[in-house]
């Protein structure tokens, strides 16, 4: 069975109703930064969460290829996590103003990834979609 850190991690992704102090430990991400309405069919959210999806399922993919990843084990992709902001409201988000957010997106990535597994993904990636994925 895959494993899943929704399941296995409840406190970081099913947080309880009661408001508590979690303590986070360092963990791997990988993670595209990006800007404008989230709703725009054409917008850079769109584009940019395709990449980093795109990324995220090369690596998980990878046991099917000949890139062998030490340590791999079977796992289910981690749900999807994002920060978002607008420069200079000082008041917090202003809803009727979508164009000027800003926004991180990250995938948890399991511990056994490293650098050059992540930048082997990039490059296999870039060679099977012929899109460009240096911002991730």
């Amino acid at each position: 069975m895959a494993f899943d850190f929704k399941k296995e991690y409840k406190e970081f992704y099913m947080p309880k109703n009661k408001p508590s102090i979690v303590k986070i430990p360092k963990m791997n991400y990988i993670a595209v930064k990006g800007e404008g309405n989230p709703n725009d069919e054409n917008g850079d959210y769109k584009k940019t969460i395709g990449l980093l999806y795109a990324i995220a399922f090369t690596i998980k993919m990878s046991k099917k290829g000949s890139h062998k990843i030490d340590g791999y084990f079977e796992y289910v992709v981690p749900p999807l996590e994002g920060f978002w902001y607008q420069e200079g409201n000082k008041l917090g988000i202003d809803y009727h103003k979508k164009d000027t957010f800003k926004f991180i997106s990250v995938i948890r990535l399991p511990d056994f990834v490293t650098k050059e597994d992540f930048n082997w993904a990039i490059q296999e990636a870039t060679n099977k979609k012929k899109q460009d994925f240096s911002n991730i």
